[in-house]
């Protein structure tokens, strides 16, 4: 088990917003790498309930599963637990339930880990690179017939980061357009799709 505090700053991004920093920061296909998110939550949805988010993360060959827990102050406190391809398998089939120190969190929210459910997948290609004592990520997200284009920002702190983060959009022209993260997106979506049929 590994844990970390995060804090993101996120932009979404227009089609040519997202051409538009590919071009200032020299980026071709080839920085991009691609990551596949598979989201759990209970039928009921009592992870995204308790500001709570549960997934498995396939990225360059590793596998590893993620609890992400909203903190008081706004920072997201991340656990994560790596898997082998069988267990990663067992858990997305719902034939096995988290286990260990993520069953253990599970449990301190009320959840029971069998109720998990794998409710679907995001595939993001994504550039990383250094960016002013943070890293920037410039993500194309594609789930449920959609797709987006989003720029975040991680730092170690968020005040100094968000003035970082405002003069670049700034600088290049991008207006700020706050962004709800990549789970509350796919459960939006999921929400039109099961309201238009």
């Amino acid at each position: 088990m590994h844990q970390e505090i995060e804090i993101e700053l996120k932009n979404l991004l227009t089609a040519a917003e997202f051409a538009a920093v590919c071009a200032a920061f020299r980026l071709d296909e080839g920085a991009f790498r691609r990551q596949e998110n598979h989201y759990f939550d209970t039928p009921s949805f009592a992870l995204k309930e308790r500001a709570a988010a549960l997934r498995i993360r396939a990225k360059e060959g590793r596998l590893t599963l993620t609890l992400k827990q909203t903190q008081a102050d706004g920072t997201i406190l991340e656990t994560h637990e790596p898997l082998s391809l069988s267990e990663a398998e067992a858990l997305l089939a719902g034939i096995a339930a988290p286990r260990g120190a993520i069953a253990d969190l599970l449990a301190e929210l009320g959840i029971n880990p069998h109720e998990v459910r794998c409710f679907g997948s995001l595939v993001t290609d994504r550039a990383e690179w250094p960016h002013e004592g943070g890293t920037l990520c410039l993500d194309h997200n594609r789930y449920l017939q959609n797709e987006d284009y989003e720029l975040e920002y991680e730092v170690d702190h968020a005040e100094a980061g968000e003035k970082r983060f405002l003069r670049l959009l700034e600088v290049l022209g991008i207006p700020r357009r706050p962004a709800p993260n990549k789970i509350a997106r796919f459960y939006a979506r999921m929400k039109e799709m099961e309201e238009g049929r």
